[in-house]
């Protein structure tokens, strides 16, 4: 056997950085609620209490601004994150409030956002 201890090669930096792409950014999604004639307020503002943790008063603001303009972005986020709540909504049970049985969901849509 040989006294000589094996001796590395040197390593080059340049060799180590090798061009990884970059992962690309997924967009944030809007979760957005659309207005209709049969759900109640009340419903609304407990639904997005529920869901997203809202205070009263920031779910009437989102509710009002539904009412007014047609739909409204009530959350901004993940993909995952975003369909999970769409799906919140949408098994949020009867509107017990309203004067009338609505047997059908809010209406609610995803929607990419500039990311």
């Amino acid at each position: 056997m040989s006294d000589h201890a094996a001796v590395a090669e040197p390593v080059h930096e340049e060799a180590e950085r090798t061009e990884r792409p970059k992962p690309k950014r997924l967009p944030p999604y809007a979760v957005v609620v659309l207005n209709d004639d049969d759900h109640t307020f009340p419903y609304v503002i407990e639904t997005f209490m529920k869901v997203f943790g809202y205070t009263q008063t920031k779910s009437f603001l989102l509710a009002s601004d539904i009412h007014v303009h047609g739909r409204a972005a009530v959350w901004t986020g993940p993909k995952e994150v975003a369909e999970l709540k769409r799906d919140q909504i949408r098994s949020a049970g009867p509107d017990l409030f309203a004067a009338s049985k609505v047997t059908y969901p809010l209406g609610v849509v995803l929607e990419a956002r500039p990311g």
